[in-house]
């Protein structure tokens, strides 16, 4: 059995092209792809591609695809093994010996395939079957017909804990598990995983069913109600990885060949509709942000993915999520570009409101990552103040420092700075000039107008800094990230209405990253409920010892949210924004020291100033609530 890390290695080794040339076929260079007339069948006209830098031939004609090994064996006539060990021989590698484990896991493997497949095909008989008009129902009310229904496998799992048990009574039920259609629970028998649920099958990239997606259907089972959440998706389990899974890539992808454009929604209802809108090339990562394991895998097939996010407040904060992690991996000719709909619209929304020409036109104007990271942060707050427009810019150098390739990251700087420029010093009226000025002025250095300048102030002292630095170190914003988190805990509506702000803090606490990310998966909202989240995670509630220096009045026994919820409000923005302009203040200070100048001098002390007026109120309201109790 080899593994798929030498196959891979075996790959990069060989030049599909030249390998192909061998062959007798007349390649010509076509951009960055080499085209000929295909091999497998007759034609005039080329539409026979090959493409060295992702490893892969197609044929637009008759949809001939593959990679070398596969070459081997669709033009030559060689059995799989023998093209492998032709083109090892080839590549100078030797091929490994068969390992034991492998051929076991693998044929472990092929037991759960077959175990999907059944679970697959009941579901789908359900559907037809007394007790499937409930799910027949909903799909009729989203507009899905008969074609789309099976072309993506619809299924019903019935409301009963032990019916796939018996239908799959074949399959022993330690399998049933490992296959994430049974939950084990302590001190109680096994019971089914899906229960009263419209199924979805989700398939691999050689359309096996390799995990199910569930949504509820019972009006009385809501997530409000029950805290079961809408939709459920098979857990991770020897064949699926959700964070290395997107839906429907193996109909989406020859698609994409076709069209040149891979879109990802949020959700696997979103890339149904498109579908059945006749948009086929969509995609959707399975109840997680985008990986980057997944952004990997867009990029096999098209050079900038189109990310279409929802219009409202959570699909911002996706849209800002995917490009923080596409950020360390753009590399040249490679990025993403970024669509957001209308204000509370989904894709379903829009086709159904508009059409799909309406869909279609959205998705031609997705703009450019670069662009959207810019009017994401430039809007983020209200830039009244220099110190708003100096954590503006701290913000957006910060994602530059993300991104690993150097030229990339240099063009972004560069770009990025421009626009802050553009937008925190536009252009004035000029006004005297140094042939206006008067004899007896004070004369400094000329600026970039030819202006002279007042001799520029002293930098601050090398003491103040360090007592500056002594200020913001310590353990001051740990216990302040604590009584937010019990704040929070308390009342958990309010982590909807700053989720915004927390997600944009740089170095977030882990436990308040998770309470957002609670708002985005649609996890009821429950103070027991997210302290069983955190536990979960291996994460505590913070006790009255981790804020015990700082007693705001949203912690006391008897507080309201109506009166000690505007002081949750504070501590959440010095929480979010003084690390933003800790940064700014140290950009600013190099920045003095390096340039010297009047102007630079002055944005460190407005920077200072400002983060003097957070200390003094952070311990206000320290002060005044320790008074009070």
């Amino acid at each position: 059995m080899l593994s798929p890390q030498w196959l891979d290695q075996l790959r990069t080794r060989i030049t599909l092209s030249a390998l192909i040339s061998r062959s007798g076929v007349r390649l010509l260079r076509a951009g960055r792809e080499q085209k000929a007339c295909c091999p497998f069948h007759n034609e005039k006209s080329p539409s026979f591609t090959v493409n060295d830098e992702k490893g892969f031939y197609h044929c637009f004609g008759c949809g001939a695809h593959g990679d070398a090994i596969r070459w081997m064996t669709d033009h030559q006539g060689l059995s799989f093994m023998d093209a492998v060990k032709e083109l090892a021989a080839e590549a100078g590698l030797d091929v490994p010996a068969p390992d034991p484990r492998m051929a076991k896991a693998a044929e472990k493997r092929d037991s759960l395939h077959d175990v999907m497949a059944e679970a697959q095909g009941w579901f789908v008989h359900n559907l037809t079957a007394p007790g499937g008009e409930g799910a027949q129902a909903y799909l009729a009310s989203r507009g899905f017909d008969a074609a789309t229904v099976q072309r993506f496998g619809f299924g019903y799992a019935p409301e009963d804990r032990q019916a796939l048990k018996g239908a799959l009574s074949r399959f022993p039920e330690p399998m049933l598990i490992e296959a994430g259609l049974r939950i084990v629970v302590e001190d109680r028998d096994p019971y089914d995983r899906f229960r009263g649920r419209l199924m979805l099958p989700i398939q691999d990239a050689r359309g096996r069913v390799i995990a199910f997606g569930g949504r509820i259907l019972a009006k009385d089972k809501t997530p409000k109600d029950s805290g079961a959440p809408k939709y459920l998706n098979s857990p991770d389990t020897p064949l699926f990885d959700k964070g290395r899974t997107l839906y429907n890539l193996h109909r989406a992808a020859p698609a994409a060949r076709e069209t040149g454009r891979l879109v990802v929604v949020e959700g696997y209802m979103d890339v149904i509709a498109l579908a059945a809108a006749g948009i086929a090339e969509a995609v959707a990562p399975l109840g997680t942000a985008l990986t980057e394991n997944q952004i990997e895998m867009l990029w096999r097939h098209v050079e900038t993915p189109v990310l279409c996010f929802d219009g409202d407040a959570a699909g911002q904060r996706a849209a800002m999520r995917a490009i923080s992690r596409a950020l360390p991996l753009l590399r040249p000719a490679h990025s993403l570009r970024i669509v957001r709909l209308p204000q509370e619209l989904d894709p379903d929304d829009l086709i159904k409101a508009q059409g799909p020409a309406a869909m279609r036109a959205v998705l031609d104007e997705a703009r450019s990552l670069i662009d959207v990271l810019w009017e994401t942060e430039r809007d983020a707050v209200p830039l009244v103040t220099p110190e708003d427009k100096a954590g503006l810019k701290a913000r957006l150098m910060g994602h530059v420092e993300a991104i690993i390739h150097p030229d990339i990251a240099s063009l972004y700087r560069r770009e990025l700075t421009d626009r802050f420029s553009a937008y925190a010093f536009p252009k004035r009226d000029s006004g005297w000039s140094n042939q206006s000025q008067p004899h007896d002025a004070p004369r400094g250095r000329p600026g970039r107008n030819g202006r002279f300048r007042q001799p520029a102030p002293a930098p601050s002292s090398p003491e103040s800094l360090e007592r500056l630095r002594r200020a913001s170190s310590g353990g001051a914003r740990d216990s302040l990230a604590a009584a937010v988190i019990a704040g929070l805990l308390r009342w958990p509506a309010q982590i909807a209405q700053h989720a915004e702000m927390l997600a944009r803090a740089p170095d977030l606490d882990p436990r308040l990253a998770l309470l957002v990310d609670s708002v985005d998966a649609g996890e009821p909202l429950e103070s027991e409920h997210l302290a069983t989240i955190l536990a979960a995670n291996g994460l505590e509630v913070p006790g009255p010892a981790a804020y015990s220096g700082l007693r705001f009045g949203f912690l006391g026994p008897d507080a309201t949210l109506e009166q000690d919820g505007p002081d949750l409000a504070s501590a959440i923005l010095i929480l979010a924004e003084r690390p933003m302009l800790e940064a700014a203040l140290k950009a600013a200070t190099e920045r003095h020291v390096r340039e010297f100048t009047e102007e630079s001098f002055a944005e460190q002390q407005r920077l200072r100033e400002r983060m003097l007026e957070f200390d003094a109120r952070l311990r206000h309201m320290a002060a005044r609530h320790a008074a009070s109790s």
